[in-house]
């Protein structure tokens, strides 16, 4: 076991991940991309556990981080 701290958990992103059904969380939840024909979105869903879809910049806006948070 090493002192480095893990990159991915230590350092915040600054992009969002690209690749299909990525994963990314934002307050409490996750967030899948979903890629279609004509555009690209996150698919998660609220506190009431109903459907939410969010565009990069409002994920961006929100805040999200690779990991879950503790």
């Amino acid at each position: 076991m090493t002192d480095e701290a893990d990159p991915e958990t230590s350092a915040k992103p600054h992009k969002l991940p690209t690749a299909p059904c990525s994963v990314v969380w934002s307050r409490g939840h996750a967030y899948v991309l979903e890629t279609g024909l004509a555009r690209s979105r996150w698919v998660g869903c609220d506190d009431r556990g109903r459907p939410q879809e969010l565009t990069n910049a409002e994920l961006q806006s929100r805040g999200w981080t690779l990991t879950r948070a503790s």
